[in-house]
């Protein structure tokens, strides 16, 4: 019997709670983007955090959501609540005192979750001006499932991360580790690379070009000194390119530079980035474009 531990630990809840901020602050590292919009996360995201003694894979997920029947929401939620399967411990995050129709689907979905255990992590405790209202709320959640623990935590200050850390290490099954040490994630630098360009337009244009865009590395060529990138932003209509594009192109500029010193500090060396901006009709909502473009979680 091996004397280390290693498992999956899914973090779900509904957008916007700040999963993505959990996942990259208990692995030390930015392994999956981050904004203040919702939906920011599109795929499913492992992260592997390795201590002496274990390793916990962790799988980000896009926020459940109900009411949009596109086909990348489709897609979102599907990779979300397929991440309920085959794992050892579900982390359902909450965002402080709030309670909504969202955080009640969730745990319905997680009422099927059978005999996995799940910890309820209460986040944004940090933003609470009044802390003696924490603890009834703590109480009132804990009566409406049979969570294995509930947690208070910062996600983005850290507090708490430890004790959620021992928690998670002493309910993973005993085994070997499924990865090097040094790996921070199962996805590859082009993935990476792309999703760093997606983060910085989600950041700079707000609500002005909403998540009906993507982005595809076209090009990836290391150079003895620098390695060369090129990708295309997709959107869907022409008024967004025109956004995105910026006067005299001063927007896709300050994207690219932004992206590019991102990308830098991800593979350590000097990156030439070209980015170009394409209109592809209707994509967000095309199973087979979806497919094409990765939004497929099999």
């Amino acid at each position: 019997m091996s004397d280390t531990r290693c498992g999956v630990v899914a973090i779900v809840g509904r957008p916007n709670v700040g999963k993505s901020t959990l996942m990259n602050h208990l692995i030390g590292e930015k392994v999956s983007i981050t904004s203040r919009k919702p939906q920011t996360t599109r795929h499913r995201i492992h992260g592997i955090l390795s201590r002496p003694g274990y390793q916990i894979v962790f799988a980000d997920t896009p926020g459940i959501h109900t009411g949009q029947e596109r086909a990348l929401n489709r897609a979102m939620n599907d990779a979300a609540q397929s991440a309920l399967s085959d794992v050892d411990v579900i982390c359902f995050m909450v965002d402080a005192l709030k309670w909504t129709e969202g955080d009640e689907h969730v745990l319905g979905l997680l009422q099927r979750a059978g005999d996995t255990p799940v910890i309820l992590l209460v986040n944004k405790v940090d933003n609470l001006t009044d802390k003696s209202l924490l603890l009834p709320h703590l109480e009132s959640l804990a009566a409406r499932f049979a969570f294995a623990e509930v947690i208070p935590v910062s996600a983005l200050r850290d507090h708490n991360l430890d004790v959620l850390e021992k928690a998670l290490s002493s309910r993973l099954p005993k085994g070997d580790f499924w990865f090097d040490d040094d790996q921070l994630t199962d996805r590859s630098l082009r993935f990476m690379a792309a999703e760093i360009i997606r983060e910085k337009v989600v950041r700079q244009l707000g609500q002005e070009v909403p998540h009906q865009i993507t982005v595809e590395i076209d090009i990836w060529e290391d150079g003895p000194k620098v390695t060369d990138i090129a990708a295309t932003i997709l959107v869907e209509r022409r008024g967004q390119k025109k956004i995105l594009i910026g006067d005299k192109g001063s927007r896709i500029k300050s994207i690219g530079t932004q992206a590019r010193e991102d990308m830098e500090r991800l593979i350590d060396r000097k990156v030439m980035l070209t980015l170009w901006v394409k209109i592809k009709a209707g994509w967000s909502d095309d199973e087979r474009a979806l497919r094409s473009l990765g939004y497929d979680h099999r």
